[in-house]
């Protein structure tokens, strides 16, 4: 799987999740990351404000700031291809160019464990 970089333009934050008001596209992008990322799958993320090096020394990046300046913000790449930039993929194209399912976008639902009630201590139900 070739490797996807999200480069994001300048946030208070790496992620954006900050602040008194949340944008709801930011929450949904940093939520479909965590579940690739509890998927396997694992995308670089990186910020202008806290990361200037990622975008000074990927070429194409760099290229298209020096091009168009910050206006192509977000830009997502695999490898040195841009696949979209002013805007976030939606899940259904995070799971196109990513070649995964569309259900490792949602949360790993883990297996609640069941506690089997002990026998013969007498206590009602079995919670002693």
């Amino acid at each position: 799987m070739k490797k996807m970089i999200i480069f994001d333009p300048t946030m208070c934050c790496s992620t954006g999740l900050c602040g008194p008001g949340v944008d709801p596209e930011l929450l949904r992008v940093s939520t479909v990351l965590s579940n690739l990322k509890q998927n396997g799958i694992n995308i670089e993320r990186y910020n202008l404000s806290h990361n200037p090096e990622a975008f000074i020394h990927n070429q194409t990046i760099n290229h298209l700031l020096n091009q168009y300046g910050v206006s192509v913000l977000p830009a997502t790449l695999i490898g040195d291809e841009v696949i979209k930039m002013g805007g976030y993929l939606s899940n259904e194209e995070f799971s196109h160019y990513l070649g995964v399912p569309e259900s490792y976008l949602a949360p790993v639902v883990k297996k609640a464990t069941v506690q089997k009630a002990s026998k013969g201590c007498n206590c009602k139900g079995g919670g002693c």
